[in-house]
Formats: structure tokens, C-alpha cells, sequence
């Protein structure tokens, strides 16, 4: 739906392993799973391939059963110990993360402890929860995270990156929100990995997409944590039971190399298989576990725990849609189409949101003469006074689909002045890019239509269509900007010079 008339555009001249462990498991099961729905179950080889890993030892008697068809909790761990590391060098536990397979819950819930987290260790007193792998391996990371949690833990799977960038490729790449600017020259021992990567909706391959998902330089655990999650709830989004039963048997080789785990026999195999089929039709529900700074660990509180175990075990996709928003009605021959609610009340900027007219023209001014269509931008910001638009203006680029058509892109990168915390302004006239796919529900404001696209409770992207050009305003990683603030900045959107 179109906005008001735009003007004719200017002519030029005038004016993301670490991280992947969520989506690598959740991959190989929605692999194999799409195995199932060509009535071609080949329990045999599916298991055959997973047994062919290694498996962790002495686990056994710490997991939980479940019964034929019950819900199952999966421990996910991922080792900051590298192929290349010298012997008897204590690994520990950069990733943490638990995955609740429930068909009968409206969502699949996903929940990251943070590695600093200050937990009791059964047996070695209080410490960091990453060291619990450092102390007893697996076997221990359950008992504490059982112990923290109060829930069962049916399956653990041990991940390391290296496999990561031959899954990726396999799927022809992963279209992501990238937030910011990633950039560190300075890798080997003493510094962080190396990375370049520019603001933008694109198509991460390869070294790209685990430089992306590895980060973890000048971020706080609950960001990468959310970079992590961003990247396997976009992954999922993009890649369908067919795409996946294609390239079955070689997403689940690489999974099987670079894993370990206790899954061993058919009949665990099957369930699992069942369970991930069947919640690959929810959408992905992330839990967050609340917690604050205490020296150089993070502290949870047993109400906060509490709330974190209740949402994980039942989680809900909730739709996050501001007062006055509708689900988007599936339209057929005898529904009649609602009508779109209209804000109304006063138009006065949320709490955090601020007029910066004058700063956000100058920044996207030159940007705005390499467009083939009208740029879009907001002349309110969100943040702190300390926060900034990222320097070099605003990101123009090309993207192409995966059928190779090319298209025109602006990116603004927004820093909020809270660490690791960027929101940012996408354009492009690709009009049917994949983050875009089914909205969670529609608002009407200042006479526009805005697909809203929520998380949680959140708004995670608010996005405006023209006969042009598709834009969005993407909230950060963590999602910290509020309903409101969302709405406030998408509301503010227009093109330079009007």
C-alpha cells in the first residue's frame, strides 16, 4: 500500500561453532525429519549416520526419560575448546543452550544461559556455569543446569564450530539483519577472531556467516546470545521441509562430524524425529532469563529463574501487536476481510525517542542520490546521548535473490549509546525479501499500513510498503526498544526532501 506521492528521484550528482549450535541441531533434526513426509522414514540410515559421531560417555543415568511422544528438552553445549587447542587445555562451555521440542505448545521454545552466570556447581560450590563444564564435562553441565532449572533434560549434544561454514553453504547461505558494523583486524592469540562485515539485509556464506555468529568482541553475553537466535530463527524462516529433504543426508553427515551426542538408538531416533517434524510448524518462541551484574559474574534471582522456567515449559507465540493492531486475516471466498485498525490519541514521542531532524538528512543525504527509489529515514532517534549514527552515512549497496536478480539497498545503522544495542532503517526494492515473509499482524498510523512483525511480546520489525520499495525499522538485537518506540520511529518515517 502506498503512501503519499513520492517525488521523481534525484540524479546522481544532485544532492554472524559457537554461535550456530541451535541451528545446526535444530537443521539436522528438520532434516531428517523431512525424511518422514515423503513416507520414506529410512530409520536404519538416519540413524546409521547419526551413530556414525562420537558419543559422549557416561551420561546415561543424569538424562530423563520421557514417554513414546512426549515433549523433550535438548541441552545444547558448545565448546570453547578448538581442534587446534593444546592438551589439557580445560575446555569450557561457551554455549549454552536449551531447546523444549512441544507440539502441543503453540511455539518452540528456546532458551541461552549466559556463560557467566553464577550458579551452583554440585560438588565444586559456587562458580560460573560455563565451569561446569570445565570440572565434569557434560555429564555435570546437566546436573547444575538441572539443579538451576528444576526441568528434565532428555538428550545433550556437544558442538564444535568447524562444521558450520559446509552446513551453510549446503543451504546456499542465510539472509540476515545485520545490525552494525562488524570489524577487528587484530585475530591469533590474544585478540578476538578477525571480521568485516557491513550494516545491511544480506546473504551470509561461509567464513561471513561464522565470523557473524562467533562474535563476541564488545557485546554482553545477552547479545550474542540474541545474535545467535537471530540468526537460527532466520534460518528456519528461509528453508522448508523440501529444501531441507534435498541435502538430508549431508547436513546430517556434517552434523554427525562435528557432534557429539547420546542419541543412539532407533527408538529415540524415531521420537526425536517425530517431535522435531511436528513443532517445525511453530514458530520459535525466545526465553530470556533475566539477570544483572554482580562483579565479573551475572546473577539471576530465584523469581527471575522461576519466571524463565515457567515460559520455557510453556511457551507461547504470542503476537507482541500494540493495542489497536489485528492479525493479519487469512483471506478467502467466504471470510470477510476486517477492517485495519486506525491509531488514535496523541502523537507525542515515547519515552527515549527524541526529534534529530537536522543529523539523520545530513546522514543520509548522499546515500539518497544512489537510489533508484525514494529514501526513506527518520528524523527521530531512540538512545542515549552518547548514542550516533554509524560514521561513513548511510550503507548503499546491491543484494540479489537466490534466483540471482539484482536489486538496490540502504542501510542506517543506529547506535542507541547501551552497549552492543543498534536498531536500524533497511530500504530496498526487492519487495519480497525473506524477513518480510508472514507478518504477525498490521497497524494503521498517520494513514499508512505497517506489517508488524513481533517476538515474544516485541515488536522485532515494523516494515512500509510503497509501489517502489519495501522499508523497515528493525529493532536491536535484544530487542530493547519498546512497542511504542518502534511505532514512533516507523510512524516518523520520510523520504529526503519532503
Amino acid at each position: 500500500m502506498s503512501g503519499p506521492s513520492e517525488p521523481k528521484i534525484p540524479r546522481p550528482g544532485l544532492g554472524l561453532i559457537k554461535r550456530f549450535v541451535l541451528g545446526a541441531v535444530l537443521i539436522a533434526l528438520l532434516s531428517a525429519a523431512a525424511t518422514s513426509t515423503a513416507g520414506l522414514l529410512e530409520v536404519k540410515d538416519v540413524g546409521d549416520i547419526i551413530r556414525s559421531g562420537a558419543k559422549i560417555e557416561g551420561i546415561d543415568n543424569v538424562l530423563d526419560s520421557v514417554d513414546g511422544g512426549g515433549p523433550q528438552t535438548i541441552l545444547v553445549l558448545g565448546s570453547d575448546k578448538r581442534y587446534s587447542d593444546g592438551k589439557g587445555t580445560p575446555a569450557r562451555s561457551d554455549t549454552i543452550m536449551l531447546i523444549r521440542l512441544d507440539p502441543n505448545k503453540e511455539a518452540t521454545a528456546v532458551m541461552s544461559l549466559p556463560r557467566d552466570l553464577r550458579v551452583t556447581i554440585p560438588g565444586s560450590g559456587t562458580n560460573k556455569i560455563n565451569a561446569a563444564y570445565a570440572f565434569g564435562g557434560a555429564k555435570l553441565s546437566v546436573q547444575t543446569i538441572k539443579a538451576l532449572l528444576n526441568i528434565e533434560i532428555t538428550h545433550v549434544v556437544e558442538v564444535q564450530f568447524n562444521g558450520f561454514q559446509r552446513a551453510v553453504n549446503k543451504l546456499g547461505g542465510v539472509y540476515v539483519d545485520v545490525d552494525r558494523r562488524y570489524f577487528n583486524d587484530h585475530g591469533g592469540p590474544g585478540g578476538y577472531a578477525t571480521i568485516d562485515l557491513k550494516p545491511g539485509y544480506q546473504r551470509l556464506v561461509g567464513s561471513d556467516a561464522l565470523d557473524y555468529v562467533r562474535f563476541r568482541h564488545l557485546d554482553s553475553d545477552d547479545v550474542r546470545a540474541a545474535r545467535q537466535q537471530g540468526f537460527l530463527r532466520q534460518a528456519k524462516d528461509q528453508f522448508g521441509l523440501g529444501k531441507l529433504f534435498g541435502s538430508r543426508k549431508e547436513l546430517l553427515r556434517i552434523f554427525a562430524a562435528y557432534t557429539r551426542t547420546d542419541i543412539r538408538s532407533d527408538t529415540a531416533i524415531v521420537r526425536l524425529l517425530k517431535l522435531a517434524f511436528e513443532s517445525s510448524k511453530h514458530p520459535i518462541r525466545t526465553i530470556h532469563l533475566e539477570d544483572s551484574p554482580s562483579g565479573e559474574d551475572l546473577v539471576a534471582s530465584p523469581d527471575a529463574i522461576a519466571k524463565a522456567r515457567k515460559e520455557f515449559l510453556n511457551a507461547k507465540a504470542s503476537s507482541g501487536l500494540p493495542p489497536g493492531a489485528r492479525k493479519k486475516a487469512k483471506s478467502t471466498k467466504k471470510t470477510k476481510k476486517k477492517k485495519t485498525s486506525t491509531s488514535k490519541g496523541s502523537q507525542t514521542l515515547p519515552q527515549g525517542v527524541f526529534n534529530d531532524r537536522r543529523a539523520a538528512e545530513d546522514y543520509v543525504a548522499s546515500a539518497s542520490t544512489r537510489l533508484p527509489f525514494p529514501l526513506y529515514y527518520a528524523p527521530v532517534r531512540f538512545g542515549l546521548a552518547a548514542g550516533s549514527y554509524e560514521k561513513d552515512g548511510a550503507r548503499v549497496y546491491d543484494i540479489f535473490d537466490r534466483a540471482h536478480h539484482k536489486y538496490r539497498a540502504y542501510r542506517v545503522a543506529v547506535y542507541t549509546g547501551y552497549i552492543g544495542q543498534y536498531y536500524g532503517i533497511q530500504g530496498m526494492d526487492w519487495k519480497s525479501p525473506p524477513i518480510l515473509d508472514n507478518p504477525s499482524g498490521q497497524y494503521r498510523m498517520a494513514g499508512r499500513t505497517y506489517d508488524l512483525y513481533s517476538d515474544g511480546g516485541k515488536l522485532r520489525i515494523v516494515a512500509y510498503r510503497t509501489d517502489r520499495a519495501v522499508y523497515w525499522v528493525s529493532n536491536t538485537l535484544s530487542l530493547s526498544l519498546s512497542n511504542k518506540q518502534m511505532l514512533a520511529i516507523a510512524r516518523s518515517l520520510r523520504w529526503v526532501g519532503s
